[in-house]
């Protein structure tokens, strides 16, 4: 099991403190900019860098009287830079400070995503080629279907979390932006180059075209990407719930020391973590919606979609960096029961080797339909009688006519069905 969280880092990035340090820095990063342009004297710059600072609590109590964030924030920094503070917020709209604000915010949150799912790849690659020769039953529609390995059904999560890292990784470029365009967007009152150079020094690319903000879309689909990552977690943690079942007991997610699975029933062992990334994959999944919602807004931008980012953007990064690192938790200290594998594989009693017995009756001659209701009724016979599916084949004499005890014996093989394993995982660079 390990203990390293970044949610205490992650949380850090949706604090005021940040927020309103990052707004300080586009403000002075803004003066800078117009001095350059000799639009603004140098020495104001220099002492407005070192006198420029904030009181949370004083925005808050200003910001009760003018009931607008940007405005308590800059009128706050003006009380500490003194005269100079004319110069703050020359030509700026509040979201041009807001949205670069926001740019700021989530390519960093993308940076530490990025690791945990990192992280989630190694972990997984690790286990993969551990297990990559653990035979166990692959299920289709609940129900035993054929062999396969339990390596192979982690590097399927591995093959996913690689996916879910490049779609991350492009989703941090689309929101990696930011504006510095005016009241709505056409540099009327500042020059292009003032948001070249805020933007450079912040790490950003600045939008191609806005109007008072960034387009919507850009911010829905980096919530989307988080959706989908959600969705993926969920999918692997539904799978390692479905293996702890007590009918199947074939994997299970750690069970640490101490701890308590029911209040009423000692000898419980839930999956309760991997239940909580599937129940927390229901957040991001609406979240991406209410970001969806927020595309379409009136004319050059109205204010409904804020209040919702507040909430959305912060929440789903928050979520999705636990549900990460509490997977990575599972994966590293996954107990896997080979024995029960094993006993869950013969538990149809051959039945999973069906195909290969229709096959090679297909091989012998045999027309598909005739050779598959000959495979089927000692199938079925062998659901109803609970018997062996092997020994009702040889005691079907239309069968022995063209597979005797050798050819069925090679059949029943289950190294034939790992016999490719090992190319899979090389195509995965595993």
């Amino acid at each position: 099991m390990i203990e390293r969280y970044s949610l205490p880092k992650m949380n850090s990035i949706w604090q005021e403190e940040f927020k309103f340090k990052t707004m300080l820095d586009i403000e002075i990063f803004v003066l800078e900019a117009l001095a350059k342009q000799k639009k603004i004297p140098q020495d104001a710059v220099k002492r407005i860098r070192k006198k420029a600072k904030f009181n949370l609590q004083q925005i808050k109590k200003i910001e009760e009287k003018t009931q607008h964030d940007v405005v308590a924030f800059v009128n706050n920094v003006a009380q500490y830079v003194g005269p100079d503070a004319k110069y703050l917020h020359m030509g700026l709209t509040s979201s041009d400070v807001l949205d670069t604000t926001l740019g700021v915010q989530l390519k960093a949150a993308s940076d530490i995503l990025i690791d945990d799912l990192d992280r989630l790849s190694g972990a997984l690659a690790k286990k993969a080629k551990k297990y990559k020769d653990m035979v166990c039953i692959g299920r289709t529609h609940g129900i035993h279907a054929e062999p396969t390995t339990f390596g192979l059904k982690l590097a399927l999560m591995y093959d996913e979390t690689k996916r879910d890292l490049e779609r991350l990784k492009l989703a941090k470029e689309e929101v990696s932006v930011g504006k510095i365009s005016g009241a709505v967007g056409t540099f009327a009152n500042i020059d292009p180059q003032v948001e070249t150079y805020v933007c450079k020094k912040l790490g950003l690319e600045p939008a191609r075209i806005s109007t008072q903000i960034i387009q919507r879309d850009v911010y829905a689909q980096y919530m989307a990407t988080l959706a989908i990552i959600g969705s993926s977690l969920e999918k692997f943690a539904t799978e390692i719930r479905h293996l702890q079942r007590t009918e199947v007991a074939e994997a299970a997610e750690p069970f640490g020391k101490g701890q308590k699975g029911s209040s009423a029933m000692p000898h419980k062992r839930n999956p309760v973590i991997c239940e909580r990334i599937c129940g927390l994959s229901r957040i991001l999944r609406g979240n991406a919606l209410a970001a969806m919602e927020n595309v379409s807004l009136w004319h050059e931008r109205d204010i409904s979609h804020s209040s919702v980012e507040r909430v959305i953007m912060p929440d789903s990064t928050l979520a999705l960096d636990y549900m990460l690192n509490k997977f990575i938790q599972v994966i590293e200290g996954l107990s896997v029961y080979p024995e029960n594998m094993l006993a869950n594989l013969v538990r149809t009693r051959g039945l999973i080797f069906s195909q290969r017995v229709l096959l090679e009756l297909m091989n012998k001659g045999l027309p598909r339909q005739k050779a598959y209701d000959l495979v089927q009724r000692n199938a079925m016979k062998a659901w109803k009688e609970a018997s062996d599916f092997k020994e009702n084949l040889l005691l079907d004499k239309e069968v022995l006519r063209y597979l005797d005890k050798r050819a069925l014996d090679k059949i029943f093989d289950l190294d034939y069905y790992l016999r490719n394993v090992n190319r899979i995982l090389k195509r995965l660079k595993l």
